[in-house]
């Protein structure tokens, strides 16, 4: 049963009421607003109008009254100044938002929230929600005013939950406020559309709202509420599992790509070129009238963090090489679970379109003469000359599991030109390093990386790479694939963790790590390699949670590539972690839990050693719990987000990142790789067992003398 968050909190306020009656409540509101909904369900007195005219008329002497934006965020609310004058002779007590104008205060016109975040700067809402508390109103549209201050407030800020540098001295706005001279209430966005909007965290607002209520009718028991959030968890944390949660979760999964509308279709194509006057083609997503692709336009990259007043998210318009194979991963392995048809077929299209014809591995990609032959451009559009080797590394991976599951030999050529791409692009002692280019390749050659002394010791970039490496050697046998991994593996290990370079968490670097050693330990089963792959996952689950969740965390300074905010000013500037300090109570499912659950998957079947398995098994039903429940967003259902504040249980954190944050939900990396996980758990099979009978090395003989021919 779907978790609801139904919340009727105890007030508690950092403020006297009066011991008088409470004031009555009256409202002017549409029937189905948030606020007169959640009013109405938990049985509260309150008398409703459809116009503040109306409201305010029908009002008995010293009433509180509600005036709320039924138009937000479209038209502020007009309320004209007879109306004020009217209420204050009746002595009613106003609340009022998004409003166009109120007397004797300098108001500009609306703007929406871009970097800020909501800060309570008052003990108005303590011990609850105290000073210095960080919320969210996504990108609410607000009403800019000028000379006051306010209980809570907008600004740019740096924290998880806590503006941990305090409030900025300029740049802060005004949310919730009390008019200087009057009665009146001011919010200045439309705090009323708190479930529709899916403003953070859920028990804050509850709290906000109360504190409202509490004002209003001047009383210290004011009416409760009863809301279910609109986007929630699938499952409470403690509350009991059914038995087929992971079967039913694998299917909500796979489905959601397509309720997403993330499968392109030819229909609506022309939506991807008209995504380049986007910024970061980063807009309003597919609707849902649109028809569902097959895989041979591709996919989406997924939703971004950009939620908007009417609760939607905007989407990447970029199609990824790495987001295509993992996808088709996914749809290939529930193919051999529900015999579906219409999921193997996406599964080929999908391949096709990333290795036959798209631009992905098209132009200087497909000339045997080129230094770049075999490797896979970054995304499309303009990304296809940048070459990422753990986005080529993950592109493998699905290729590679995506043809087993179909038990095709039709992309073995192509896969094996790009694992010996790779493999010439990466310097004698086994690393890559971050990214490669096109000119770069062009003007140098292949053979200048290939023979580089680099050193890089940073699993989030070269980890997968070394597991695609090994997995080739097996099937290739040959010796390169093993040499170059196994020198690199063991200097990262000597390395570890002071001299490790993270990505934005050390536990990202732990764990990608898993893989590539759980895949040494089946080619070379030594005391070193399997204390080697104890260690990984020890170090990784020591963080683990009652509940499975694994801890994020983040590395010495000096090491770390995305560092969290130091100051205000940097908070939103670049990539990200989505905690603050180490302690933050939460997990990454971008960059962190989705990899963790392959590797430990692969660990435990490479070792049998019960350490991975209960930890894979504890992963698994966290992810089950904490993955997108709503009705209302069909769009969002049955995915992950990335970000997940195990303490409240809810959708929360830092959401620093610029790109990537809290709410985003990545096809591959995130969607793909769980459902895949989930449906070889399903299978009871590994990636490593799954693909054993490859036929790759039907091509390996000619490939690797055309390719890397020897001295």
């Amino acid at each position: 049963m779907p978790i609801h968050w139904i919340i009727a909190a105890v007030l508690t306020l950092g403020q006297v009421q009066s011991s008088a009656a409470p004031r009555p409540l009256v409202m002017a509101a549409r029937p189905g607003s948030d606020l007169y909904q959640a009013l109405v369900a938990a049985g509260a007195a309150v008398q409703r109008y459809d116009t503040a005219e109306e409201a305010i008329a029908a009002a008995p002497q010293r009433a509180g009254v509600l005036l709320l934006a039924d138009e937000y965020p479209a038209r502020p609310l007009s309320i004209p100044d007879s109306l004020f004058a009217t209420a204050t002779a009746k002595k009613l007590r106003l609340y009022v938002e998004y409003p166009s104008h109120v007397p004797r205060l300098e108001l500009a016109p609306p703007r929406a929230v871009e970097k800020e975040r909501v800060v309570v700067a008052s003990d108005a809402l303590a011990p609850r929600v105290p000073r210095l508390a960080i919320l969210s109103v996504h990108r609410a549209r607000f009403v800019p005013v000028e000379g006051v201050s306010g209980d809570i407030v907008l600004a740019r800020v740096a924290g998880f939950d806590t503006a941990v540098y305090g409030l900025p001295r300029d740049d802060v706005y005004p949310l919730l406020f009390q008019h200087p001279d009057s009665a009146v209430l001011v919010g200045t966005t439309s705090l009323s559309q708190f479930v529709t909007a899916r403003y953070a965290p859920p028990e804050a607002w509850n709290t906000v709202w109360k504190h409202i209520l509490a004002w209003v009718t001047e009383s210290d028991e004011p009416p409760e509420l009863a809301w279910t959030s609109s986007v929630r968890p699938s499952f409470g944390r403690d509350e009991a599992l059914p038995p087929d949660a992971e079967a039913h979760a694998l299917r909500r999964g796979i489905d959601w790509f397509a309720s997403a509308r993330m499968l392109i279709d030819a229909s609506w194509r022309h939506q991807l070129d008209e995504a380049d006057g986007l910024k970061e083609r980063v807009g309003p997503g597919p609707l849902a009238a649109w028809k569902v692709g097959d895989g041979r336009e591709g996919v989406l990259e997924g939703f971004s963090s950009n939620i908007q007043p009417d609760g939607s998210q905007w989407v990447r318009w970029d199609r990824r090489s790495d987001c295509t194979a993992e996808v088709a991963a996914a749809y290939a392995l529930a193919s051999a679970l529900r015999a579906d048809a219409r999921d193997a077929t996406i599964a080929r299209n999908l391949l096709d379109f990333l290795y036959f014809t798209s631009p992905l591995a098209g132009g200087p990609r497909r000339n045997p003469a080129s230094p770049s032959f075999g490797l896979l451009g970054w995304f499309l559009p303009a990304g296809t000359g940048v070459y990422y080797g753990d986005d080529n590394a993950r592109a493998l991976l699905g290729t590679m599991l995506a043809a087993a599951a179909l038990d095709s030999d039709r992309w073995d050529e192509p896969m094996l030109r790009s694992l010996l791409a790779n493999l010439r692009t990466t310097g004698r002692f086994g690393f890559r390093g971050n990214r490669l280019e096109e000119d770069d390749l062009q003007e140098h050659g292949w053979q200048h990386y290939f023979e580089s002394d680099r050193i890089h010791y940073a699993p989030h970039y070269e980890a997968y790479a070394w597991a695609a490496y090994l997995w080739a050697y097996e099937r290739t046998a040959y010796k390169p694939f093993l040499e170059r991994t196994r020198r690199a593996i063991s200097q990262t290990m000597e390395a570890y963790p002071d001299r490790w370079r993270w990505q934005n968490g050390i536990q990202q670097e732990r764990a990608r790590m898993l893989l590539p050693l759980a895949w040494l330990v089946r080619l070379e089963d030594t005391p070193k390699h399997r204390e080697w792959l104890r260690l990984m996952a020890r170090d990784l689950t020591a963080l683990q949670d009652q509940s499975g969740a694994i801890r994020e965390a983040i590395g010495s300074a000096a090491q770390g590539h995305y560092t969290p905010p130091k100051t205000n000013e940097e908070y939103g500037t670049s990539e990200a972690p989505l905690i603050q300090e180490n302690g933050d109570p939460l997990t990454d499912v971008l960059y962190t839990s989705n990899f963790a659950f392959l590797g430990l998957h692969e660990a435990a079947a490479a070792t049998g050693e019960p350490l991975y398995r209960e930890a894979a098994d504890r992963l698994a039903e966290y992810l089950c719990r904490i993955q997108v429940s709503s009705e209302r967003r069909p769009e969002l259902d049955g995915a992950w987000f990335r970000g997940f504040d195990f303490t409240r249980w809810a959708y929360w954190a830092s959401n620093a990142d610029h790109g990537w944050g809290a709410w985003s939900v990545e096809t591959g990396w995130t969607q793909a790789w769980i459902t895949s996980v989930l449906a070889l758990r399903q299978l009871d099979t590994s990636v490593w067992d799954m693909t054993a009978k490859s036929r790759i090395a039907a091509n390996a003989d000619r490939l690797t003398t055309e390719m890397i021919p020897a001295r």
